[in-house]
């Protein structure tokens, strides 16, 4: 699948978002190395803590339905649904990508126009703490 195919259905899973609180919508579409793509927006909270990010859900949908093996994601996000620039995932949502994710692992993360920038999963999660590393 092309980026630009992924970020037009991040865009899509952008319109889920439920954001009553900052109007900052967000939308994730993670693709399996099956081809099988699963899509998440972010889900906010009145006390925040509990909110959760586009791509996290994203994540825990695929991992809910069995899937382990992911080749990439894109991410899209703007103040009331309008892209508004590139922006990386937050640590949290690296941390859990960094648990299911090679360090080649592609993140898109989508801008207005068609813009994009393309970043690995290494590149955004340097010195990263992951499972292998837990379990020696």
């Amino acid at each position: 699948m092309k980026p630009e195919e992924l970020i037009a259905l991040a865009v899509e899973a952008m319109g889920h978002a439920y954001v009553p609180y900052s109007g900052y919508k967000v939308g994730a579409a993670l693709l399996c190395a099956d081809g099988t793509v699963y899509q998440g927006c972010n889900i906010e909270n009145a006390s925040y803590t509990p909110t959760v990010c586009a791509e996290r859900t994203a994540f825990f949908k695929a991992v809910y339905d069995g899937k382990r093996d992911f080749s990439a994601i894109a991410v899209v996000g703007g103040k009331d649904g309008v892209l508004t620039g590139t922006f990386p995932p937050c640590g949290v949502c690296r941390q859990v990508m960094r648990e299911f994710c090679a360090d080649d692992f592609k993140v898109y993360m989508g801008g207005p126009g068609g813009s994009f920038e393309t970043r690995t999963l290494a590149e955004l999660l340097p010195f990263s703490f992951s499972a292998a590393e837990h379990m020696k």
